[in-house]
């Protein structure tokens, strides 16, 4: 796909996504204004809104005449409340996320917590709503964004970084680590898309696949900016995971090989793409680009 295609669209999904996420979610006046003021402070911070993208345009692959706003929200919702957590003194302790003050730091701690708990069932209450009509959509919606929010893919990857000062670098442990907290909601987002298009299970294994790939790359490029790029640059503090000691594939491997992971993934993730049904120009663009960030 051509640049300026690749543009056109992506600017009107994410058009999309603002619109459905300001249409979607609590005003920022709901009561306790406080607590919805934080949830909407970072809902509402930017980023590249890459999940809910990528649901919008699995969904489109497969020409669906379902509506993938309410599936996108409810994936933007969990991403943002996973990171509000993440940035928490207790875990990693992060003053900065989209170039701007962490929620805890532009509000406190425990409204920060908070916000963070409310956005998690609110990602289920949009669904149910927005699929009431279609039940057993809902339901393999809602499976599939519990369980990669769940105990054993993001909650479970974040448990096991939150170990990262600890003697355990088995490439094991890293594994899990890089399928739970990074990869688990990409795969969510392309298979949750796929399942608002009306793709066959074939087609939404392999979009799971893809994104499960993809995803792994996508942490893995980060780990490469976390040793080189600036904070203006990645909206986040940068040098924190060699200050931290955290466990990462560079760290285990050294960046050669973590390059070279990325390029294989990637690899992989295309070829998934490839071997379904949908039409997935604007998907593979937008796989290379993610891996070529590091470029």
């Amino acid at each position: 796909m051509d640049s300026a295609r690749f543009q056109a669209l992506n600017v009107g999904y994410l058009e999309r996504v603002e619109t459905a996420l300001r249409t979607l979610t609590p005003a920022a006046t709901t009561r306790p204004a406080r607590l919805h003021e934080a949830m909407r402070y970072s809902l509402e911070a930017g980023g590249k809104r890459l999940r809910p993208v990528i649901c919008l345009a699995a969904a489109a692959a497969f020409k669906s005449n379902t509506s993938a706003e309410p599936a996108a929200v409810a994936l933007e919702c969990i991403h943002t409340y996973s990171l509000i957590h993440d940035d928490l003194p207790c875990m990693d302790n992060s003053d900065l996320r989209r170039g701007r003050p962490s929620c805890h730091k532009a509000f406190d701690e425990a409204t920060a917590l908070l916000a963070g708990d409310a956005l998690l069932p609110l990602a289920f209450q949009v669904l149910t709503q927005g699929y009431a009509t279609q039940p057993a959509l809902a339901t393999s919606l809602i499976d599939e964004l519990a369980h990669a929010a769940g105990s054993t893919l993001l909650v479970g990857g974040q448990t096991e970084d939150m170990g990262g000062l600890a003697a355990d670098r088995h490439p094991d442990r890293l594994e899990f680590i890089l399928r739970g907290k990074t990869a688990a909601m990409l795969s969510a987002s392309f298979s949750m898309g796929a399942m608002v298009g009306g793709a066959s299970k074939a087609d939404i294994a392999a979009f799971r696949q893809a994104g499960q790939a993809a995803g792994i790359a996508f942490q893995l490029v980060d780990d490469l900016l976390d040793l080189s790029a600036d904070a203006a640059t990645l909206g986040k503090p940068v040098g924190a995971d060699a200050q931290n000691q955290k466990f990462t594939y560079t760290s285990l491997h050294g960046v050669p090989a973590t390059k070279a992971r990325i390029q294989t993934l990637t690899t992989e993730a295309l070829a998934h793409l490839a071997g379904t049904s949908g039409e997935v120009d604007f998907l593979t663009t937008l796989v290379r680009q993610m891996a070529d960030r590091s470029k």
